[in-house]
């Protein structure tokens, strides 16, 4: 029987980018055209109302996935895939430094997996760049003409990161023994609360609190600094 690998499983999206990348993805869709203009009006209210903080991320978030769904169909998957190699390009580097070097550090003794719920087509580019061995990220569906639908294969498995990771587990061979676990919000907590080392890292109010009370460790990353709880 093959050893077991150690395992590092990251969430992307303000784990380690500094930012949505399908939110990303959603503008520059919009900016070359596979989108129309008024994709933005869909988010743009609740946008708004986080930037002046009256409003939550989350809404903010949820209102980008709708857009996304509502305008992927009848988008070629080759059309998407191209959009997000070029975006890769402007931002694979647009990372935090203590989640970077992490990877970096990470890389040499564990298994790299990644766990988003942005789409696959943007994020396994990105994780292809930082060395990740496997990424489990949200599968809009296509046809036989490799076409979206506006479908989403596995939804309800892939909201629920534990089950993900334990399929992980058991697909790729890998063990929790000395394992670690990067995540920024509550839809990461089930994760956190099957490795070894969990890190909470830039965390929500929810995960904050859950970190608290499970004795987590907790990494915020300001401007320069980085300051752990």
């Amino acid at each position: 029987m093959n050893k077991m690998s150690k395992l590092a499983v990251f969430d992307i999206d303000g784990t380690i980018f500094r930012s949505s990348l399908l939110i990303e993805l959603v503008e520059r869709m919009v900016d070359e055209g596979l989108f129309p203009q008024k994709v933005r009006s869909i988010y743009s209210e609740e946008y708004q109302k986080w930037l002046d903080r009256r409003g939550s991320y989350d809404d903010y978030i949820k209102k980008v996935v709708e857009a996304y769904i509502y305008h992927i169909k009848g988008v070629r998957l080759a059309d998407a895939m191209a959009i997000a190699d070029r975006l890769m390009i402007f931002h694979k580097n647009r990372v935090y430094t203590y989640t970077r070097d992490l990877v970096m550090k990470l890389k040499k003794t564990h298994y790299l997996l990644a766990i988003s719920h942005s789409p696959y087509h943007i994020v396994e580019p990105f994780c292809r760049e930082w060395g990740f061995q496997k990424v489990y990220a949200m599968m809009y569906e296509v046809d036989e003409d490799e076409v979206f639908t506006g479908g989403v294969e596995y939804e309800d498995f892939m909201k629920q990161k534990d089950k993900v990771l334990k399929r992980a587990i058991e697909k790729e061979n890998l063990t929790l023994k000395g394992s670690v676990g990067v995540g920024d919000s509550e839809s990461d907590i089930s994760m956190l609360g099957m490795v070894s080392r969990p890190i909470v890292f830039n965390p929500n109010k929810e995960l904050y609190r859950a970190a608290k009370r499970n004795r987590w460790e907790i990494v915020v990353e300001r401007k320069d600094m980085i300051y752990k709880l």
